[in-house]
C-alpha cells in the first residue's frame, strides 16, 4: 500500500504527476481556503484534483492566455514535475507551460 492513498488531497502534488508531464485543459479558477491562505485553484476538465496556483504558475498562465482568467477557460497546459528552493531545501513542485497547440501559429484558435 502507498501511504499517499491513505491520505488523499483534492489538490495536486509533484508526485502525483509520477515523473511525468501531464497536458490538461483549464475548466476553471476559483478562490478558495488553502491552509491559512485564499489562493486561486485550476480546475481540470476530466480530472478529480484541482492545481493550487503559486505566482510563478499563475504568471506562465498569464504569459499564455493573457491576464483575465476568464480566458483560460477550455484551454491547454502541460503541467510538469520539477523542483525548487523552499526554505533552504530542494524540494519537488509542479510547474505550467504551453501546451503544443497554444504555442502553434498554425493552429486555430479555440
Amino acid at each position: 500500500m502507498q501511504i499517499s492513498a491513505a491520505f488523499p488531497s483534492d489538490y495536486l502534488k509533484a508526485g502525483d504527476l509520477n515523473g511525468q508531464d501531464a497536458e490538461v485543459v483549464i475548466a476553471g479558477i476559483q478562490m478558495k481556503d488553502v491552509g491559512d491562505d485564499h489562493k486561486p485553484v485550476l480546475s481540470f476538465q476530466g480530472k478529480d484534483q484541482g492545481l493550487v496556483l503559486n505566482k510563478t504558475n499563475a504568471n506562465n498562465i498569464t504569459s499564455i492566455y493573457g491576464d483575465n482568467t476568464d480566458n483560460w477557460m477550455g484551454k491547454p497546459i502541460v503541467l510538469f514535475p520539477t523542483t525548487t528552493d523552499f526554505g533552504g531545501k530542494t524540494v519537488p513542485c509542479i510547474r505550467v507551460r504551453p501546451a503544443a497547440q497554444a504555442t502553434d501559429p498554425s493552429m486555430p484558435p479555440f
